[in-house]
């Protein structure tokens, strides 16, 4: 069988997420074929989008999320997800169970003698009128029929997994600021989630195992759970496992592909890119070895935003009066600072909508 070494991992996660070459593609097929993107962070996906798209137009984005093709929500490990309409709809049901159990994990004891069941039906008729709420109007809504558990506690547990919503505009919107409302999925984008397979097939789970693939392999079913959160996964795997080819990693692990997705050379040259906090390439696996040093993996869930130099985490960045500054983790080559530079100067341009192109690349750590 075939082994792939870290940096083979590494160009063909570039490929499929679009970070090898900036794709022409619509906004709305990136985020279909990118499977959503990490969300809580209202204003990252644009940067994401940017570092991925052509001539990437955030209005565009703000488009789509008003006119209701693309919607923000829970989905993917309990986290806020940008997703098409189409896939929430069809991929919704399928994470029902893991963000019970999710928001269980953190409030068990809060929530112990609730029946989830009858909560989930009266937060339901709450906002059946399409009246856009923050988690505090629905929690003080149903105060007095669940008095004991913390508001924190029902709420999450309202919002994030028994009733599916669509967090509102502006929330998400380019360049603009909102608390989160939420409204009834099913009210926003005009029909209802898709039900479950009545027979116990798992269509949809065979779905994400192709559609993850694509965006993210080759990948072990240990990234694949990574990703989306779900357990109950190998089945799917094993139902489709004739359309799939394998790899080992360098550790011997089993690895799962799509056979004619992109597999670049590992010399292929991989150009700088900017990354934002809870960006899909890293979060994306189990296994992030591929793209970030294990030293450094406490970045990718700290809302650190990232470089990328030659494929792999190079350095954080932030921006201050509207000056990209990039701090380097290790040392940096004089070719490599005047890349980063270079792309740093595009991404202060593309924020500050052409007003500056001001960067600054901190001295290299010894």
């Amino acid at each position: 069988m075939t082994v792939l070494d870290r940096q083979a991992l590494g160009r063909a996660t570039l490929a499929r997420q679009l970070l090898l070459d900036r794709a022409d593609m619509p906004v709305h097929d990136a985020l279909a074929h990118l499977c959503g993107m990490q969300a809580q962070e209202p204003q990252e996906p644009f940067t994401g989008l940017w570092s991925r798209l052509r001539a990437f137009d955030p209005g565009v984005l703000s488009d789509l999320l008003t006119g209701r093709s693309v919607v923000r929500t829970h989905l993917m490990r309990r986290t806020v997800h940008l997703v098409t309409a189409d896939d929430i709809v069809a991929w919704r049901a399928r994470h029902d169970a893991m963000l019970r159990q999710r928001v269980l994990g953190t409030y068990r004891r809060e929530l112990e003698g609730v029946d989830l069941d009858e909560l989930a039906a009266a937060g339901r008729a709450v906002m059946a009128d399409g009246e856009p709420r923050s988690m505090a109007d629905l929690v003080r809504a149903l105060a007095d029929r669940w008095p004991a558990p913390a508001p924190r506690a029902l709420g999450e547990m309202l919002i994030a997994a028994l009733v599916p919503v669509a967090q509102t505009p502006p929330r998400g919107l380019w360049r603009s600021r909102g608390g989160v409302r939420n409204v009834l999925l099913s009210s926003w984008l005009g029909r209802p989630v898709d039900a479950p397979a009545p027979d116990g097939a798992d269509p949809v789970g065979q779905t994400l195992v192709r559609r993850y693939l694509a965006a993210f392999g080759p990948a072990s079913s240990a990234d694949l759970r990574g990703w989306c959160g779900l357990a109950g996964l190998p089945a799917a795997v094993a139902a489709i496992r004739e359309e799939l080819v394998t790899f080992r990693d360098e550790r011997g692990r089993e690895l799962l592909d799509l056979p004619d997705a992109p597999r670049p050379d590992p010399d292929t040259p991989a150009p700088v890119r900017f990354l934002p906090a809870f960006d899909n390439a890293i979060l994306g696996y189990h296994d992030r070895g591929r793209i970030i040093d294990d030293a450094h993996r406490g970045l990718s869930v700290a809302g650190e935003r990232v470089v990328l130099v030659d494929g792999r985490v190079a350095a954080t960045w932030r921006v201050d009066d509207a000056t990209v500054v990039v701090t380097p983790l290790g040392r940096l080559s004089s070719a490599d600072r005047t890349a980063v530079g270079e792309e740093g100067r595009e991404l202060a341009s593309f924020l500050s909508d052409g007003e500056s192109h001001r960067v600054r690349v901190a001295t290299s750590p010894d």
